[in-house]
């Protein structure tokens, strides 16, 4: 599965989790898929981005900027944030720039995984 794809799952999974549908099944039947596969198991109605990741923020215990650092939504979700990770999320999501720069990596990967969040089911809110 992409690094995006996982991002996606492990939301829509926590969004799932806590609010059981009919839409749940489609959702995990599909664990190896990529992102646009993703995209079509979403839900109807939006997820809501920001409440998933603030109920999973409260639940995990360490003081992660999820909202602004890449590396700590990473760490929330439970991947790899590591550089390397980082380095093939941004060639998933078709970053240009030098990854030797990973502070505006950082900043561009965390702006295009909220946007591509909302181009796939997700609500993320316009100060997020």
């Amino acid at each position: 599965m992409s690094i995006f794809g996982s991002i996606l799952s492990s939301i829509f999974h926590h969004a799932k989790a806590a609010t059981p549908d009919t839409t749940a099944g489609a959702a995990s039947a599909t664990p190896d898929a990529a992102a646009p596969a993703a995209a079509a198991a979403a839900p109807a109605t939006p997820v809501d981005v920001d409440a998933v990741l603030t109920d999973m923020a409260a639940k995990n215990g360490q003081n992660l900027n999820w909202k602004e650092s890449i590396v700590d939504l990473l760490k929330l979700l439970g991947l790899d944030s590591s550089l390397d990770a980082r380095k093939k999320l941004a060639g998933e999501l078709g970053y240009t720039g030098d990854t030797n720069d990973s502070a505006t990596m950082n900043i561009w990967l965390i702006k295009e995984v909220r946007q591509k969040l909302a181009e796939n089911g997700g609500k993320v809110p316009a100060g997020l």
